[in-house]
């Protein structure tokens, strides 16, 4: 398993979940990425993507206005 950031800070809808997409697709199976983001709407859209792609949202973390949201890789994800 790696870890791996991702910064989608003062980015807006739909762009921190299509950014968490495409680097979710170059990781391997249990991989984490770590996704630092403003957009209050990460908090609903990263964890409603994760479920509907079958990965899950290992932590999500908020300070001030920043969110911080680990998403694991899925089995069979590459």
């Amino acid at each position: 398993m790696s870890e791996h950031e991702l910064d989608a800070r003062n980015l807006l809808c739909p762009l921190p979940v299509i950014r968490t997409q495409d680097a979710v697709n170059r990781l391997q199976p249990g991989d984490r990425l770590r996704v630092h983001c403003t957009d209050p709407g990460a908090l609903y859209d990263i964890p409603t993507w994760c479920r509907i792609n079958g990965h899950s949202v290992y932590e999500i973390v908020q300070n001030g206005r920043e969110i911080t949201i680990t998403v694991q890789v899925a089995a069979g994800e590459n």
